[in-house]
C-alpha cells in the first residue's frame, strides 16, 4: 500500500532551498524551467493547475505526485 506524502507549502519549499545552500534560480536551470516561471508557482501567481506549471508544482513538492489511471 502506498502512502502519500503530505505537499509542502511554498514557504516550507523556500525553507528547504536556504537550507541546502541553493537559489531557486539554480534549481530552475538545473530543472529545465526558467527563473520566473518557478517564481510565479512559489508565490502563487501560476494556479498550477496542469502543464509546465503543474509539473513545476509536483517536483518542488507542492503538489503530490499525481496517480495516473491504468
Amino acid at each position: 500500500m502506498a502512502t502519500h506524502a503530505k505537499a509542502l507549502s511554498a514557504e516550507q519549499v523556500k525553507e528547504n532551498f536556504r537550507r541546502a545552500g541553493k537559489t531557486i534560480t539554480e534549481w530552475a536551470t538545473e530543472n529545465g524551467y526558467t527563473r520566473n516561471e518557478v517564481y510565479r508557482v512559489l508565490n502563487g501567481q501560476a494556479k498550477a493547475h496542469y502543464g509546465k506549471a503543474h509539473d513545476i508544482a509536483v517536483k518542488l513538492g507542492l503538489k503530490a505526485k499525481p496517480a495516473l489511471a491504468a
